[in-house]
């Protein structure tokens, strides 16, 4: 039942580990209500969004692979709270689901990664002039959040830094939209890092990962049996400063999912990283 504090909520990639688990999250929480359930996968078709997710109890909100009728038929209810989209999608998808929301007045938030900078940009314009929240939101994690800040306070120390990333092998894109974040972090530093000791060469392209901004490199790994991890490692004569998180279940990410929720409601435009509504 619905309040004048309940915010209703789209979740888009419902039937995706992470789209279960935040419809498990929405179901626990008293001010939030599930009005649609968005998947793409023809099995998940018409199923119950609480049943599929886990739950004991049918949310009564069947799946369907159907966004824009969902987006227009939550924007017509008139509710008094703004509506919100939850995205875990895939990247070849968000975008334009992103565009979509905006356009009928729904704010996204979204955890997909994998969004080019040229993309990033377009939505930030788009959610500007629309004046509408967007949140986007590589890890939702507070662990993430601490371990970026002590990389950033490290950096000031050493001069050297490669950034793992570890995830299951179902994961589209590499490196991680945290590794990327995480990188891009260091590197507004204001410094470049590994300044070369020696002209390398690589006997097989990509032995030593991808070049991000400022001389950071970033290697990927993709093991089924995995989840999210991520090892910012620096370096300096006599002495090696590990920084590591590791994600063992999803449900880490669902306080910040639902802060996330809870807090686009405040913003007229793009906003990325969880630190910023920290």
């Amino acid at each position: 039942m619905t309040n004048q504090s309940t915010i209703p909520v789209i979740v888009n990639g419902a039937g995706g580990k992470m789209g279960r688990e935040v419809i498990k999250a929405i179901s626990q929480a008293s001010d939030m209500i599930l009005m649609g359930a968005i998947d793409t996968s023809p099995e998940h078709q018409g199923k119950d969004a609480g049943e599929l997710a886990g739950l004991n109890i049918a949310l009564e909100v069947p799946i369907t692979n159907q966004l824009e009728p969902i987006l227009g038929y939550v924007a017509g209810e008139r509710q008094l709270q703004p509506p919100v989209m939850v995205d875990f999608t895939h990247p070849d998808a968000v975008y334009d689901n992103v565009r979509s929301a905006i356009a009928y007045g729904i704010r996204p938030v979204v955890g997909t990664t994998g969004l080019s900078p040229q993309q990033l940009e377009n939505l930030a314009d788009f959610a500007q002039k629309a004046s509408t929240g967007c949140l986007i939101i590589p890890n939702f994690s507070i662990g993430i959040v601490l371990l970026q800040q002590a990389a950033i306070t490290a950096s000031q120390y050493f001069d050297h830094v490669e950034i793992i990333e570890l995830h299951h092998n179902q994961k589209a894109d590499a490196p991680s939209g945290t590794a990327i974040q995480t990188a891009q972090l260091l590197a507004d530093m204001g410094k470049t890092f590994n300044p070369p000791q020696v002209t390398e060469t690589e006997k097989i392209a990509g032995a030593r990962g991808c070049l991000a901004d400022e001389g950071i490199r970033i290697h990927s790994v993709r093991l089924p049996g995995l989840i999210a991890h991520q090892e910012v490692i620096f370096g300096a004569a006599g002495q090696i400063y590990t920084l590591r998180h590791d994600t063992s279940d999803r449900s880490c990410y669902m306080p910040g999912v639902l802060l996330a929720i809870r807090k686009i409601n405040q913003l007229k435009s793009l906003v990325y990283g969880l630190e910023k509504i920290l």
